[in-house]
């Protein structure tokens, strides 16, 4: 008798975890909405740490992600359902930014530099924030009729710390890396009751041509 009321308890304590004491019906076999596949987090990196890089950063020395094998698509629309909201917070993150960030422009226009760089307009997935934490990025989301995306301007120097290649010897130069600080909402898997946020982060804006002083060679 004692054993089997030890087990009871058992049982009890796992129904309370699960959400159920009860097995399900035969033949139920309950589907996740929007016909993607039931939330697994326990495979991905920084799974405990968000300073964990994760998989989509492997091998690459970026801040950001534009492509995500893990990117939580399901996991977002159903918090995206159960947040009245989420519409307010997509708006004042896309007031808190420029012109040039959130949704507005997505082809270059003819331009001219000092130092050769890369412009592109992207929508990252997932994003290393000011503090050093990975999170992920809400973006090309589907939901409530409406998708949701966060569109930013970088660009990133091809020769940063060599000489301007268009400014005359007899100047000092150097191209520079500028960086900007950006605003994202994100989604945070692991906070039930406030998964939605905005956050800052660091991107490259801009390569900058740096001019020391004159000088003259005898």
């Amino acid at each position: 008798m004692c054993i089997f009321a030890f087990q009871s308890v058992v049982l009890a304590c796992a129904g309370l975890v699960l959400g159920s004491v009860h097995p399900p019906a035969y033949g139920h076999h309950p589907q996740p909405a929007y016909g993607h596949h039931a939330p697994a987090y326990g495979h991905q990196h920084g799974y405990c740490d968000p300073t964990v890089a994760p998989a989509c950063a492997d091998n690459s020395t970026l801040s950001y992600c534009l492509e995500d094998a893990e990117y939580p698509e399901y996991e977002i629309k159903a918090a995206i359902t159960a947040d009245h909201l989420f519409a307010k917070k997509y708006a004042d993150v896309a007031d808190l930014n420029t012109e040039l960030s959130v949704d507005r422009p997505n082809t270059l226009d003819e331009e001219t530099y000092l130092c050769p760089s890369e412009t592109a307009y992207v929508r990252p997935l997932r994003a290393q924030n000011t503090e050093g934490k990975w999170r992920v990025v809400v973006n090309n989301i589907d939901a409530h009729y409406q998708t949701f995306t966060q569109t930013t301007r970088i660009e990133e120097c091809l020769t940063s710390a060599d000489a301007c290649p268009l400014v005359p010897d007899c100047y000092e130069s150097k191209c520079l890396q500028k960086s900007i600080y950006h605003r994202f909402l994100v989604y945070n898997p692991y906070d039930q009751y406030f998964p939605f946020a905005i956050e800052t982060f660091k991107l490259p804006a801009s390569c900058a041509c740096l001019l020391g002083a004159y000088t003259i060679d005898h």
